[in-house]
């Protein structure tokens, strides 16, 4: 069971890769309709970058970089609670933050960034 469920995500994954070729994965870029809706990364960006005004980029598969330092927070996004949760009792994540399916690593962030990065990821749960 356990094999056909990964073979099962990554036939999706492939599938979005495939229908993503050619099209922007910034949903901040001119010309972008905005992020599809079930794209909880790509709807956080947005709104990180748009509604909180805050400067960042997508990094790997699953990641958010926030700020130009390289010590500035990230956040890193999971399937499921579960899956984030068992990140931290891995010690995978120590000093990370669970707001839903995401772990915010603070890093150097500030207070008030690391507020506008939980309004965010609380928004996109």
């Amino acid at each position: 069971m356990e094999l056909r469920h990964r073979l099962s995500v990554a036939s999706c994954a492939l599938a979005l890769a495939i229908a993503g070729c050619g099209a922007s994965n910034d949903p901040t870029k001119p010309g972008s309709d905005g992020p599809d809706p079930n794209d909880t990364r790509a709807v956080a960006l947005q709104c990180i970058t748009e509604e909180e005004g805050l400067e960042a980029q997508t990094s790997g598969e699953k990641s958010i970089l926030v700020g130009n330092d390289p010590g500035g927070p990230r956040v890193e996004f999971f399937l499921s609670t579960g899956e984030a949760e068992s990140q931290q009792f891995k010690g995978e994540a120590q000093e990370a933050e669970q707001v839903g399916a995401a772990l915010v690593f603070v890093n150097q962030g500030s207070e008030e960034d690391l507020e506008s990065l939980e309004k965010c990821l609380q928004d996109v749960q």
